[in-house]
């Protein structure tokens, strides 16, 4: 009722306003043409008084016509300068002096070319609105100057639209003060009980049968609550009836989802939490409280409740009758991904809707090998990419234009590919490795002597170091003894040390590979035995070596410590923590395009299979140190621990076992 009163006044006054603006246009469209009528007569009249200059009886005929006509507001005469020499209701005076003001009448610069029809405007004054005409005043032809007249508006006109302005006023300011009378007639009459009635249901609703409305109404509000309150008793009737039964059912309900490993929270359709179980309330922080009867939308988490309001709701109402699932992300003390099965619990008819189970899974472990599996799949499939497309690139342009190109640019061609070949060999290769070393695949560790992996190394890469104008330097501890290892994994960790080593020293500066005996006294420290370290001009790893070694620091027998060491451009501190990260490479900042990004992974694995940890020590513009520690072989002689017995004593914090000389699971 208040939107339709509201429309209809504001088309009766939209429609009353127009013809209020309708009559005052006619109004001002018959003073435009009044005025224009009566200074075209004034103007005939005074024009051969003007050419005579005549102003003595041009003034007595001006205060004729002005007493006579009580439209006229004032009278104005110019010359053809525009220059005012006359006025009604003033005048200038007829004497001149050097203080008179001179008052002149600007008009449009080609107004006495067009001097053919009046000139007329309206303006508004504090006295009302007044109509201005103005007049050429030609004689034969001849532009004598300009009469300006102006005249009052029709008052009856005026004094009818004001009046039909005021009602119309008056009449909107009624009708909206009945409407707001009538709203709060409504607000005390109906609303109140209605908010009442709400209220009861509420307490219904979260299992207060006792509640009841008293209220003294009549008409269909009374029956209202009549019939509620009798609702009300033959609920609570039904309550007292059916608790023990009800209790019992529920026992046995909280008994069977209690033991479900995943979590459990089954809801009725006003989405009230009927039964949840300790799952839930562990994945959802709820432990020690009492969330049943409670709105399950006010305790999720904001990621679960921004997914799941709108199913829930769906399910509730049967648009939703085959239940949905999703997988959430929660970012609370720690980071955890949960799956939701939502499914429709219906009535024995299977018609209607009678509430809602929800299904709680924590799939964290199982999202983060996902994504690993699809970040490892993504880096792979990137790094393929380039050679692949380059390879192809040149293959086809030999193809198609290999006629016209000279033997060396084919030469170059074909190079080229082979590198990028090459390139795509040494990434499958490394991905091969890496994968094989993170498999459970089984390794024979026997005695290694370190001086010929690393003499090894250094033959492979002693010419491209003389290339680049890099000193290679081999210092192996005398009589240093042989090491429990693998030789070819060992190999290829020197190879990937001193490759990258060289690869990120600059032509004058040196890569080192040492090796010498870690002795342990009885307080655990490392004593050092290297002739050669003194003059060295490399960074040297921590005198406390606690930590490196921090998985040895019981044992009782030696180490030998491996350094490979350079007078590169170091690491920044921000890229040493994620170094040995999967295709992480540091030449992406320094803009070089070799290398996989798997060669220092493979690395850290490798010493891992041997019981050890790679470490590094690093300063930009200086150089960069990577060291690590191997066990030294160790003969079993009659009398010594078993390999069990020796895998036990050498069981680090972590639980990593050294491996003994014999086959192991990595």
């Amino acid at each position: 009722m208040a939107a339709a009163t509201l429309v209809v006044s504001l088309i009766m006054s939209g429609l009353t306003f127009w013809a209020v603006n309708t009559i005052q246009q006619d109004a001002r469209l018959n003073d435009t043409r009044f005025g224009r009528d009566l200074g075209l007569l004034l103007a005939a009249n005074v024009t051969p008084l003007i050419d005579e200059e005549n102003r003595t009886e041009l003034a007595r005929f001006s205060h004729r016509f002005y007493s006579s006509t009580s439209s006229i507001r004032y009278m104005l005469y110019a010359d053809a300068e525009g220059n005012i020499f006359f006025g009604i209701p003033f005048s200038e005076s007829e004497v001149q002096n050097s203080l008179t003001i001179r008052r002149k009448i600007h008009l449009p610069d080609n107004y006495a070319e067009n001097t053919d029809a009046p000139m007329v405007r309206q303006h508004m004054t504090p006295d009302g609105e007044v109509t201005d005409v103005f007049v050429p005043l030609i004689d034969e032809g001849t532009y004598k100057g300009v009469l300006a007249i102006g005249t009052n508006p029709n008052p009856t006109v005026v004094t009818s639209s004001h009046l039909t302005r005021d009602v119309t006023i008056a009449v909107f300011v009624s009708i909206w003060v009945m409407v707001i009378l009538g709203a709060v007639f409504n607000a005390l009459t109906i609303t109140k009980p209605i908010k009442e009635l709400l209220v009861g249901v509420k307490n219904i609703a979260s299992g207060n049968f006792k509640q009841r409305v008293d209220l003294p109404l009549g008409g269909e509000l009374g029956e209202l609550i009549a019939s509620f309150n009798e609702m009300a008793e033959k609920l609570e009737r039904y309550e007292e009836q059916n608790i023990e039964e009800l209790t019992a059912e529920k026992a046995k309900l909280e008994t069977l989802v209690s033991t479900i490993a995943d979590g459990a929270v089954l809801l009725d359709i006003d989405m009230q939490i009927v039964l949840v179980n300790p799952t839930a309330r562990r994945l959802f922080g709820w432990e020690g409280k009492a969330v049943e009867g409670d709105n399950l939308l006010h305790l999720l988490p904001a990621p679960v409740q921004a997914e799941i309001t709108r199913p829930l709701y769906q399910i509730a109402k049967g648009e939703l009758r085959e239940g949905a699932e999703f997988r959430i992300a929660l970012k609370d003390t720690i980071d955890r991904t949960v799956r939701i099965l939502l499914t429709t619990v219906l009535d024995l008819a299977r018609e209607n809707v009678k509430g809602i189970a929800m299904t709680v899974q924590d799939i964290t472990r199982e999202a983060e090998l996902n994504e690993a599996k699809s970040q490892f799949i993504s880096n792979v499939s990137h790094e393929l990419r380039t050679p692949l497309f380059n390879i192809k690139s040149f293959i086809e342009t030999l193809h198609e234009y290999g006629e016209d190109l000279s033997v060396a640019e084919q030469r170059e061609f074909l190079e080229t590919a082979n590198r990028e070949t090459d390139r795509l060999t040494r990434l499958v290769n490394d991905v091969l490795d890496l994968s094989r070393l993170e498999s459970c695949k089984l390794y024979n560790f026997e005695a290694v002597d370190l001086v010929q992996p690393v003499e090894q190394t250094l033959r492979t890469y002693r010419l491209n170091a003389r290339d680049q104008g890099i000193e290679l330097v081999q210092e192996i501890e005398p009589d240093l003894p042989p090491v429990l290892g693998h030789y070819d994994l060992l190999l290829q960790v020197f190879t990937n040390l001193v490759g990258n080593a060289l690869k990120f020293t600059g032509t004058g500066g040196k890569v080192a590979v040492r090796a010498y005996l870690l002795h342990r006294n009885h307080s655990g420290t490392a004593g050092l035995q290297n002739t050669n370290g003194a003059s060295c001009p490399f960074l040297r790893p921590p005198v406390d070596q606690s930590d490196s070694s921090s998985h040895m620091e019981n044992a009782d027998f030696s180490q030998v410590r491996i350094e490979v060491a350079d007078t590169g451009i170091g690491i920044d501190a921000e890229d040493q923590m994620a170094i040995f990260d999967r295709f992480f490479r540091v030449e992406n900042r320094v803009h070089t395009l070799e290398g996989t990004g798997l060669g220092l992974s493979i690395v850290r694995n490798i010493i891992e299979k041997h019981n050890s940890r790679i470490q590094l020590v690093s300063e930009v513009g200086v150089g960069t140190t990577f060291w690590f520690d191997l066990k030294v072989f160790q003969e079993q002689e009659p009398g010594e621990l078993s390999v069990s017995d020796h895998q036990s004593a050498l069981q680090s914090p972590e639980g990593t076992v050294l491996e003994p000389p014999s086959p192991v699971t990595a």
